[in-house]
């Protein structure tokens, strides 16, 4: 990696609508939770919840979609409400019928422990912690759908594999696999990219939707991450990416100019400068470094969603769920 916070890097929403509901109260009042499944529990119930005031309330945590009657078939499911409005008949498709599996992977180099949590700060107030904790929530609704998941956690090395399943205790093996990626023993671990990627992609054999949470920190060449991206989508999974950055550092470069030391956390190289001396040109180049990576995303026909940490919970749950609706 060649990036130091701050200096050297040589390196916009999928969603502009965002819900009146803010879950930041929310998580404010269940902060004192240290259980990752109960964390996650309450803010996607606040999600479902918020969801039937919004313009999503079509996306059901109870069932898939519509689909048109067929003579013969069990009226049981019929949307008798549907049919009120329409003089058609749908009976709805339960999740129970829907087999979707997913697959998430986490990168865990040391970049994505960035930035390191003061006292009085939150565990998913810095990249590792969000991305835990943004799994957990995708995989409770996971959970409420009945479908399968797995994950991946790779650094600079293949740290975890689990294929995708949808049992309870499978579950549970899964979140204290998060849990333990919080508090985990601080090391400098480089970010292979490329080369666990490709092992993951080899390891999904069937269809599912790939969900990548990373920095987008890494050492490859650009080329070489997005043909590893594209051969996650080979038999025909969907691919998205949550890039997750810090809004106040590693976008804006909001520092004062007092002497600072940045240090590259994968590498352990180190320079003093004047923030101010950088700031234009560290912010023109970051604008520059997230708008290729959107370009290329696109190109792939890969869903590309940067994500600020510490917040923006609802978003992930949305692109899921939209991307659920797409995946047919």
């Amino acid at each position: 990696m060649s990036f130091f916070y701050g200096f050297n890097l040589n390196k916009e929403l999928v969603f502009n609508y965002l819900y009146d509901m803010k879950l930041d109260s929310q998580i404010e009042k269940i902060s004192s939770f240290q259980h990752l499944e109960l964390l996650a529990n309450q803010i996607v119930e606040g999600f479902i919840s918020g969801m039937h005031k919004s313009p999503f309330h079509g996306f059901s945590a109870e069932f898939a979609e519509h689909k048109i009657y067929n003579p013969g078939e069990s009226t049981k499911h019929i949307d008798w409400k549907l049919f009120a409005k329409t003089d058609r008949l749908y009976t709805k498709r339960y999740e129970e019928e829907t087999n979707l599996r997913c697959h998430l992977i986490i990168d865990n180099s040391s970049s994505m422990h960035y930035p390191e949590l003061g006292s009085n700060q939150e565990f998913y107030e810095n990249k590792i912690g969000f991305s835990v904790l943004a799994s957990a929530c995708l995989m409770n609704l996971l959970k409420k759908q009945r479908d399968a998941v797995g994950l991946s956690v790779y650094s600079d090395e293949y740290e975890y594999y689990s294929p995708e399943k949808g049992s309870d205790r499978h579950h549970r093996m899964i979140l204290n696999k998060l849990e333990t990626l919080l508090v985990a023993d601080k090391t400098s671990k480089k970010t292979d990219t490329v080369s666990f990627l490709h092992q993951i992609a080899e390891n999904i054999h069937r269809r599912s939707m790939v969900i990548l949470f990373t920095d987008m920190f890494q050492s490859e060449s650009e080329d070489k991450i997005f043909k590893a991206l594209q051969h996650l989508k080979h038999n025909k999974h969907k691919v998205v990416v949550f890039h997750v950055y810090d809004q106040k550092t590693e976008f804006s470069f909001d520092f004062d100019n007092a002497p600072k030391k940045f240090i590259d956390l994968e590498t352990g190289e180190s320079i003093n400068v004047f923030s101010d001396n950088l700031k234009n040109d560290y912010e023109k180049s970051i604008q520059d470094y997230f708008r290729k990576i959107k370009e290329s995303c696109l190109q792939y026909k890969i869903q590309y969603v940067p994500v600020e940490i510490g917040k923006n919970f609802e978003k992930i749950l949305i692109t899921y769920l939209v991307e659920k609706q797409n995946f047919g």
